[in-house]
């Protein structure tokens, strides 16, 4: 079966034979009809087929086979009957929660992220109270099969998701070792943005007589839209889009927000700000949609609070602006949402609020309109004050000029006379009293910092997620040189480390890189040259690791074995660098300087360090 959505879908989501218990969830967070890969996987999957779904990142899959599998599931049975596979953690514990949502009203529900970085004992804790879907990365899956923590002989469905990103990250051998582990009879859905020879050879290989499902999302944003974000963190949203509106010159604006109950809070609180604005929803009349409408064109209403289903089709020349104040659930409602500006050649402006667990559909939105979305910073206290002076001032200008005040300015006179107060006093006081309760000018706040302590610039750091770095492509090369000579100098702000997993094993860069950067939370550009010998390998990797780190790593496996990593700097070993050797080590400082990696490795290092810190006291909380 093959889709090219080339229209809105018509169909509801009562329409796809679902549970009562998870129609009324669907309706609490919003979601008013299924994205295309929704409408053409769910039917499928209740009906027990193995699928290959080949659709980009926010297009809605995870609902796809989250919706249909917690309908199929025997609640009684307490060992796992549904395992997700992810490339990452931050992936796992996203479709986790989406699971955990979409099972709200189903009692005695329980689902597990597992992935590497995380206590085991926490783990295996749950899988032996019972769980009924796991979630996990390849590594600590197949940790946890191995050591008899995870019984899939009870599994009825296996997903696959973002199979062409496992492929790129050296896990496509670990997961073909999973399947292998799983009953001949069970179901398995397999997405991926892409279709590589290697990952049609295991649809080959595994599915049983699979359909297919191809997704090809218009994502077309016009040229006149200016798209921008804005990272949420310090100020509330609401603060935030405040300070938006008071700054940008707009003359109509639509707010999306995700729930019929979000329009009419957010609605409310802007009209209590001052601002006309109203809610629209699908529990609107049509009568009073059309008065809606009506006053938003005459200019009695400026701001529309509004749904994605109760938006559409929505053409009014003043619009100027979209605000996402919640991010949309598909990058497909992303385009339709900011279509609603910019349309017939008028130039237009689209910002969008992007908490930080968030960054993932910003950079699925980026890659599906070929489009970088800039940066927004907020107005700034200072701006803000001056903007209020200057229309306070005009207020009294328009005043001034439009309104007889002959009256007042003999009242004036009369209490100037009888109170010897000066004229300037009394317009003070007035003043005052004509600003009520309300102060006219913004206090100055420090920005705080998010709930992980990051800064803006931490924000920009590690916006990207490890799948879309580049480096890995030049870094697995690296092994090929490094065959050369065993004894290469060590970059300064490195230290190598011995694991035991080699050529014998049939192990890649990509499988080290994968596993180290995923299981022990490294970040990927930290990890430095991989040498791969007949039955071990070396890895460079900064400075200063903490006990705590290398501990988790040596019980991380990759093709099959043990890392079981353990440092060089003291003793020998293939590939380390000697001691005495001078000239090897100025070659590596000169080389280190070049780079700037002695400066980037000790920040990782640090980081490490304040990570682990963290962890441990939270777990002592």
């Amino acid at each position: 079966m093959s889709t090219d959505n080339s229209s809105d879908v018509a169909i509801t989501f009562k329409d796809l034979a679902l549970d009562k218990s998870i129609l009324k969830i669907l309706d609490e967070v919003g979601y008013e009809s299924p994205s295309p890969i929704q409408a053409q996987t769910i039917p499928l999957l209740l009906q027990g087929k193995d699928i290959i779904g080949q659709a980009q990142t926010g297009t809605g899959k995870t609902a796809a086979f989250a919706l249909p599998m917690i309908n199929n599931l025997d609640i009684k049975q307490k060992d796992p009957q549904l395992l997700v596979l992810a490339p990452t953690r931050e992936l796992a514990i996203q479709v986790a929660e989406a699971f955990q949502k979409y099972a709200t009203y189903m009692k005695g529900f329980h689902v597990l992220p597992v992935y590497g970085g995380a206590d085991y004992s926490g783990q295996i804790r749950a899988l032996k109270r019972g769980v009924h879907v796991v979630v996990g990365t390849p590594g600590r899956v197949m940790d946890h099969i191995r050591k008899g923590t995870l019984n899939l002989g009870g599994l009825s469905t296996l997903v696959l998701d973002e199979a062409d990103e496992m492929l790129r990250m050296g896990f496509i051998d670990d997961v073909e070792w999973i399947l292998d582990q799983t009953p001949e009879d069970r179901q398995i859905a397999l997405f991926s943005a892409t279709m590589p020879s290697q990952i049609r050879r295991i649809a080959t290989k595994y599915l049983n007589q699979p359909e297919q499902v191809t997704i090809k999302v218009k994502t077309t944003t016009a040229e006149t839209i200016r798209q921008r974000f804005w990272p949420v963190s310090g100020l509330h949203k609401l603060d935030a889009l405040t300070r938006i509106l008071e700054a940008e010159e707009f003359d109509a604006m639509i707010i999306f927000v995700r729930t019929k109950n979000s329009t009419v809070e957010l609605a409310d609180k802007l009209s209590a700000r001052g601002y006309a604005a109203t809610a629209l929803n699908g529990d609107i009349a049509q009568n009073q949609r059309e008065r809606t409408i009506t006053n938003l064109k005459k200019g009695k209403l400026d701001i529309l609070v509004a749904t994605d289903v109760a938006a559409r089709g929505l053409d009014v020349d003043r619009i100027s602006h979209v605000v996402n104040y919640d991010v949309p659930h598909d990058t497909e409602s992303y385009v339709h949402r900011i279509g609603r500006t910019g349309r017939a050649g008028r130039e237009g402006d689209a910002i969008l609020f992007v908490a930080p667990r968030e960054k993932r559909m910003l950079f699925a939105i980026e890659r599906a309109t070929r489009k970088k979305i800039e940066r927004m910073e907020l107005p700034s206290t200072e701006s803000i004050n001056d903007k209020r002076i200057g229309k306070f001032k005009q207020r009294i200008t328009d005043t001034l000029a439009e309104e007889d005040l002959s009256f007042f300015s003999q009242l004036v006179e009369q209490y100037e006379q009888e109170h010897n107060v000066p004229a300037i006093e009394i317009a003070a006081a007035l003043a005052q009293l004509l600003q009520g309760d309300i102060p006219l000018l913004l206090q100055n706040k420090p920005q705080a910092k998010d709930r992980k302590g990051k800064g803006r610039d931490d924000w920009d750091r590690e916006e990207r997620p490890r799948r879309d770095r580049p480096e890995r492509s030049d870094r697995e090369r690296a092994p090929r040189r490094e065959r050369q000579s065993s004894d290469s100098a060590i970059d300064e702000g490195m230290e190598r480390y011995r694991i035991e997993v080699g050529h014998e094993h049939q192990v890649k860069p990509g499988n080290i890189v994968g596993a180290i950067a995923n299981e022990a939370d490294i970040e990927s550009k930290y990890i430095g040259r991989i040498s791969i010998y007949d039955d071990h390998s070396t890895v460079d990797l900064p400075e200063g690791m903490p006990k705590e780190l290398l501990y988790t790593l040596k019980k991380v496996w990759v093709a099959g074995q043990q890392l079981k990593i353990s440092s060089l700097k003291k003793g020998g070993g293939a590939g380390s660098s000697k001691p005495g050797n001078k000239k090897a080590g100025k070659g590596a400082k000169d080389k280190a300087h070049a780079k700037g990696r002695g400066r980037d490795s000790g920040k990782a290092a640090d980081k490490t360090k304040r990570k682990l810190s963290l962890k441990k006291k939270a777990r002592k909380k």
